[in-house]
């Protein structure tokens, strides 16, 4: 079978250990990170953000060890500057007002155009890259995969909390995001070359100037012979990336083997996908999502074990039984806005919530 190798990017928080705030100290700890993870470390337009990158990995397996290890270095960086480390999709309390951007011509360029709506982009997610084999089968993947996106969005929510106050939304990361444009879920394309035709006219029209600035929860990567996952908040725990990396594994290679069998999915209308995505971020795993083929809502719970039914045939022959099994702890320890409420509501406390995260962020290290 195809290999679907993985790479995984996970955006954590800068914190200050007295004030509990974002501190604007990325550079410094891109700058040492350079030294030892090259490229496997990056800066992003706020510097209270630091964005570390794996390898490409052959297995979900290699995937934990590296995402493992990038953390650890990000730790020690961090500590040696004597800042914290946080993962979750948005600060607690932190003022995007309050926060530096990074000087870089790139981010200058986003600034000029967007904005306020740039500048308060300031939130923390988990990209995973899952290897196809051409950009044509890519697009009929994404096309099937678009309706799962809800559900694995769910199990990542960790961003209840926005500017000093409870949202009411599991994740209001997303909401953030969806003032950029080119977000959300994509359109259904009948081939890469419909797609392409799509960039080329947005590059021609300059909307953008590269198919990098098409934002959406999924894509087929403009550069890179991968599908690229990008709607899931950074987890607390590394186990909990890891067991999303491999969900997402699975469904890419359970589609693909679909296509061999000459076997298709349906896929749904974005419009419809959209309203699952909204009881996601809204309600996380603790709601319903809706079962267009029953037309009806299904308890969350309910539709984990119809996903971990329909990747069942492909979890050995990727070797991620064990991981994808994490989603079980998941489910009954809660998301990390789960926890995080858990916390707020019996402490009444922002601050303690933000040790909180710190200290789930070292989890399993």
């Amino acid at each position: 079978m195809a290999t679907f190798t993985l790479g995984i990017e996970e955006e954590f928080q800068t914190i200050d250990p007295v004030t509990r705030n974002l501190r604007s100290h990325m550079s410094k700890l891109v700058e040492d990170g350079k030294i030892t993870l090259k490229e496997r470390v990056k800066a992003e337009m706020h510097q209270a953000v630091v964005e570390v990158g794996t390898n490409i990995c052959h297995n979900i397996q290699e995937a934990r060890e590296e995402v493992t290890y990038l953390r650890k270095m990000i730790l020690d960086l961090a500590a040696k500057q004597d800042l914290r480390v946080a993962a979750a999709g948005t600060h607690p309390f932190a003022d995007w007002v309050d926060q530096l951007i990074t000087p870089d011509p790139r981010y200058d360029e986003i600034i000029d155009e967007m904005r306020d709506v740039a500048r308060g982009n300031l939130i923390f997610g988990l990209h995973v890259h899952v290897g196809i084999e051409s950009r044509n089968e890519g697009i009929q993947i994404m096309n099937a995969v678009r309706y799962f996106l809800p559900h694995i969005y769910a199990l990542s929510t960790n961003s209840p909390f926005w500017c000093g106050r409870n949202t009411g939304f599991k994740s209001y990361r997303s909401k953030v995001f969806d003032k950029f444009p080119r977000t959300g879920i994509p359109d259904f394309f009948s081939s890469a070359s419909e797609y392409d035709e799509y960039v080329e006219l947005l590059v021609k029209t300059k909307c953008i100037d590269n198919g990098k600035k098409i934002w959406w929860d999924i894509r087929v990567h403009p550069f890179f012979n991968t599908i690229e996952f990008r709607m899931c908040d950074v987890p607390m725990r590394t186990d909990e990336t890891i067991c999303l990396a491999a969900i997402m594994q699975a469904l890419v290679a359970k589609i693909h083997k679909l296509h061999r069998m000459n076997l298709s999915f349906r896929p749904y209308h974005r419009m419809l996908i959209n309203e699952n995505k909204w009881r996601a971020a809204r309600y996380g795993i603790q709601g319903k999502l809706i079962d267009f083929g029953k037309q009806e809502e299904v308890e969350y719970k309910i539709l984990v074990v119809e996903l971990l039914e329909f990747i069942d045939d492909v979890v050995d022959e990727l070797g991620s039984r064990n991981e994808i099994d994490y989603i079980h702890q998941i489910m009954e320890m809660g998301t990390g806005a789960d926890r995080q409420l858990a916390v707020y509501e019996k402490t009444g406390d922002m601050n303690a919530v933000v040790d909180y995260i710190v200290e789930e962020t070292k989890v399993g290290l």
